[in-house]
């Protein structure tokens, strides 16, 4: 065991005793960087186990690379961007050699341009191709401390860049607190610290102590500690002289995290007045700016020296950026502070803090220093809300209104602020805080249409995190009381009750689509609505009560001026899924990928996370019938991390379909029970279908006829807006290869009123090879071709691969030999590309 030291300030530590194996991993990682090769570590351990010590020796260690730092914190989790802001500042020197689009993102989520909430994707490239660049003519390393406290966005964005550097000369370290709650980093290479092994605690202890220690109580206090290094050199300067010598030993039942901070408590008692202020200052000033901090301590009257003596404890750094030794010193010394130094702090902050370069944070600072109503400094906070909207922070928009409604005297503008604050903070995926915000709204003055919008987000909220049975009737009945109030509102409200209802489908209780329908068709006018929404509610109301027929004009003409919506950037958040999944079901297959496109990229823009699950498992879905099933893979990681993180209850579709596609059978019907049971438990009919649509794919690759049957009866057995179709394809192919043609036969003649309905190339494609299925001769071979003409113009190269494979087998069957060889050939080569092993293998079991 070597022993290993550091100096801080002047202090000696030992925080790095028996970590030989971890620098090991660090100086493989430091060796490929120089190399060219990039390289990604996420070190995990329990507070005070010596991530950062560790992740200060790397940069020390790092001879010849340029650093950038972040550390995230936990008052700061709410303002997108704050954590990627602090790691690409040194690097913001190359933001105008980055490509248009990239540029423009990055600099309107760093607050540096007004152009409305940035595109996630761009953003994310952007931080990719500035590290790429400032990486060019030195490697680059990239230090995250603390990266469970950074905000949402920082932590998705950094995620995604980690997964994409390959042969660039940086390396990505990331030091995450355990337990975790949310994790966007799941997945990449790990390190996890464990606590110091007995001989390296023992020594490190030994190091640490004025005089001699009862051996009882060292082998508690290790015990205790769990080898844990700053407990080790803390926790024994808070026992007394008699504690040490005589065997009483720290209380076991106290958080390990809680006595360390006690233990830093202490310390600071030890300290002056000034010094303890100019901490404070620092602890209540979380960007580490050393300006500000300067400036503060100025006109506070805090004498230079003061700086000097609270550094000689170790616990600070003053130098540019600040940072203090480990976050538990921060809390200590902002929780040892009385609340009037606090507010004394902040104000002097908010005013050194130029309004005109960072209004935001003066605005925080101000209301930190506000220990009662203020309307003047409530106002600002609105505004810093809109500012945070636009800039795609749902999350900080509603920690600046929750602060602002503390600050409104006013009970009706205080009320209208709670409810803003409640609808962000559903949005950012928080109900549970939204739904607390709610009783602020409810104890404000009676308001007849504020009263309905309480109503409106209840429902919204229920629907979105349990999707399950109830939420189509909370709808219809938010709807009906704000029809006299707000007809464009309910109208919306009806578009929303539809989403639920698609959603809960067969399993819908007590009201389903049929009733959500009659009630639109009955609402009144819009006012103020888009044409593209006002169609899209008539048309759904008339495809319920009219059917397909009728409302396929309708609804074309409301998909596609979504469509152009969406790549003009305007698409509105609520409506892209209901959009997309009405383009599927018109079998408009360009619409429906663009719509999940436009989704996923507006929820991750603005931070929606409520939204971002829906968003993600539909575009993994749209993915996969593409065949494009590593990218539909690739999404999995981020629907998990955002169900995580807003606790939304959504059955893992996207895995099912590509387990299924892919072949694997027993994780595929282990998934699906699970999926099952999971969905019907919870009145979520629409996964019932999807699944057992999955289900019969399956087995249709794998040639088992009688149980894809099985299935896709039932995955046909309830209209809930596009999944039905799928059900009746698969019905129609299992039918026919069993030989029932009057199964097969029923279900052709129900797909054709859907295809001929759109007459798309998608719909008529599909339609030809089901009817092939059922056709002889030079009738089968006719519309076997022209299903693969039409697919062959459509992006679903599943379709068109599965086409090939049939047409080749009726061709084996025709003893048309040289021809079947051909389209089986490219069939098996297609779905090999894809990865749909099920299918590929039949493919290749008739060639």
């Amino acid at each position: 065991m070597s022993v290993t030291t550091t100096l801080m300030n002047g202090v000696r530590s030992t925080a790095l005793l028996g970590r030989e194996a971890e620098r090991r991993v660090f100086d493989a990682l430091l060796a490929d960087a120089s190399a060219g090769t990039s390289g990604v570590l996420v070190v995990r351990g329990e507070a005070g186990v010596g991530k950062t010590a560790l992740l200060d020796e790397l940069e020390r260690d790092a001879g010849g690379f340029r650093t950038a730092r972040a550390v995230g914190v936990e008052s700061e989790m709410e303002l997108a961007y704050a954590g990627l802001h602090q790691l690409c500042a040194p690097a913001l020197e190359h933001l105008d050699a980055l490509p248009g689009p990239q540029r423009d993102a990055l600099a309107t989520a760093f607050g540096l341009s007004r152009q409305g909430p940035p595109d996630r994707f761009m953003v994310g490239l952007a931080v990719l191709s500035l590290l790429s660049d400032a990486a060019e003519g030195q490697p680059l390393l990239c230090v995250v401390d603390d990266a469970q406290w950074l905000d949402r966005v920082s932590a998705q964005t950094l995620a995604f860049v980690a997964r994409r550097l390959l042969a660039e000369p940086i390396a990505l370290v990331f030091a995450v607190r355990e337990p975790s709650a949310v994790d966007a980093l799941g997945g990449l290479p790990e390190l996890t610290l464990r606590g110091l092994g007995d001989d390296a605690a023992r020594a490190l202890l030994a190091s640490v102590m004025p005089g001699p220690i009862e051996e009882r109580v060292r082998d508690r206090v290790i015990a205790e500690t769990g080898g844990n290094p700053l407990a080790l050199v803390e926790l024994p300067r808070s026992l007394s002289a008699a504690e040490l010598a005589f065997g009483f030993g720290p209380s076991g039942g106290v958080p390990l995290a809680d006595r360390i901070e006690e233990g830093f408590r202490r310390r600071l008692e030890s300290l002056d007045h000034d010094a303890r202020r100019i901490m404070l200052v620092a602890a209540a000033e979380h960007g580490g700016d050393g300006t500000l901090l300067w400036r503060a301590a100025d006109r506070l009257g805090i004498p230079a020296d003061a700086a000097a003596a609270a550094a000689a404890t170790g616990l600070i750094d003053f130098a540019p950026p600040v940072r203090f030794r480990h976050p538990l010193v921060r809390s200590a010394v902002y929780r040892s502070a009385s609340d009037g130094e606090r507010l004394a702090v902040h104000r002097t902050l908010a005013a050194v803090t130029d309004p005109a370069v960072d209004p935001d944070r003066r605005a925080w600072h101000r209301a930190r220093a506000q220990a009662s109503v203020d309307e003047e400094v409530a106002g600002e906070l609105a505004r810093s809300a809109d500012r945070a909207q636009s800039r795609g922070g749902v999350a900080a928009a509603a920690a600046f209104l929750e602060e602002s409604v503390r600050l409104t005297a006013d009970p009706v503008r205080r009320a209208e602020r709670a409810l803003d604050a409640a609808q962000a903070r559903h949005e950012a995926g928080a109900p549970q805080a939204a739904l607390a915000l709610l009783s602020l709204v409810e104890a404000g003055p009676a308001d007849a249409l504020r009263a309905a919008r309480v109503d409106l987000l209840r429902a919204q909220i229920a629907s979105a995190t349990r999707r399950g049975d109830d939420a189509p009737a909370l709808l219809l009945r938010a709807a009906g009381r704000l029809e006299p109030l707000d007809a464009d509102l309910a109208r919306d409200t009806y578009l929303e009750a539809f989403i639920a209802a698609v959603i809960a489908g067969r399993l819908s209780h007590p009201m389903g689509i049929a009733e959500v329908a009659r009630a639109a068709r009955a609402a009144p006018a819009a006012v103020g609505a888009s044409p593209a929404l006002k169609l899209l509610l008539d048309g759904l109301a008339l495809l319920v009560t009219e059917g397909r027929a009728a409302a396929a004009p309708v609804l074309s003409t409301a998909v596609e001026g979504f469509r152009h919506d969406a790549r003009a950037g305007l698409v509105d958040l609520r409506w892209a899924w209901l959009a997309g999944r009405v383009a599927q079901d018109q079998w408009d297959d360009e619409s429906w990928e663009d719509l999940c496109e436009a989704h996923v990229r507006l929820a991750r823009g603005t931070g929606a996370l409520a939204r971002l699950p829906i968003a993600l498992r539909s575009h993994i879905i749209s993915k996969s019938l593409r065949g494009e099933l590593d990218e539909a893979a690739a999404l999995i990681g981020e629907a998990e991390a955002a169900n995580a993180a807003t606790g939304t209850q959504l059955a893992p579709l996207g895995h099912v379909i590509l387990a299924c596609l892919r072949g694997e059978e027993e994780e595929g019907k282990a998934l699906l029970q699970a999926t099952l049971a999971d969905v019907t438990g919870r009145g979520e009919g629409n996964g019932l279908s999807i699944s057992h649509y999955c289900a019969a794919m399956l087995h249709n690759g794998m040639r088992r006829y009688d149980e894809a049957l099985e299935h896709a009866r039932i995955a046909a057995a309830y209209d809930d807006l596009g999944t039905i179709a799928w059900g009746l394809t698969e019905t129609v192919e299992a039918a026919a290869r069993r030989g029932d043609t009057a199964t097969a036969a029923k279900a052709l003649a129900q797909l054709t009123e859907s295809t001929r309905a759109t007459g798309t190339d998608w719909g008529l494609g599909v339609e030809a090879r089901c009817r092939a299925l059922l056709s002889e001769g030079d009738a089968a071979d006719r519309l076997y071709r022209e299903a693969i003409e039409r697919l062959g113009r459509t992006r679903l190269r599943l379709d068109l691969a599965r086409t090939h494979l049939v047409y080749g087998e009726w061709l084996r069957r025709e003893r048309r030999r040289a021809e079947a060889r051909e389209h089986l050939r490219t069939a098996c080569e297609m779905l090999d590309a894809m990865g749909v092993a099920a299918f590929a293998a039949r493919a290749r079991l008739e060639l």
